[in-house]
């Protein structure tokens, strides 16, 4: 893996949540790259648009996606069938960090292939012990298939 090599994939319109998931996880000491998109449609040419070689497509595919429900454009039930619908994609997990709680939002992403489901702690610490062990998980403990 190279060093300029995506890790996560950050889908999220709101500006605080983004400021305040990337304050986390720099105090959790997670140095990890990652990528912003303020959007469902930007998510999806991010990760869909014609990359010019293979290399291109191994150093922008993350090694997992955070992504919120409640997106502008293209919402994020829709981003998370087109991830798990697509081969290219569909490996990588997806954990939907999300402030809905509704359990028909739970069922639906499930059904569609998320690996994980987190409601967004509102308290600072919590959400910040939340992202360490997100991150510990997901990128240091978790063992992806080679691509």
């Amino acid at each position: 893996m190279n060093n300029l090599q995506v890790e996560i994939l950050l889908v999220e319109d709101n500006p605080n949540d983004i400021e305040l998931t990337l304050h986390a996880f720099k105090k959790s000491h997670l140095t990890n790259k990652i990528q912003v998109v303020r959007d469902g449609e930007e998510a999806l040419n991010y990760l869909f648009e014609q990359k010019e070689s293979e290399a291109d497509w191994r150093s922008q595919t993350p090694k997992v996606i955070l992504l919120d429900l409640k997106l502008p454009k293209v919402d994020g039930l829709e981003v998370l069938r087109r991830i798990k619908g697509d081969p290219r994609t569909k490996v990588i997990p997806v954990v939907v960090l999300t402030s809905s709680n509704e359990e028909r939002d739970i069922v639906e992403t499930y059904t569609l292939g998320v690996n994980s489901y987190i409601v967004k702690p509102v308290d600072f610490v919590k959400f910040v012990e939340a992202m360490r062990t997100l991150g510990m998980y997901w990128l240091l403990l978790n063992q992806p298939p080679l691509k």
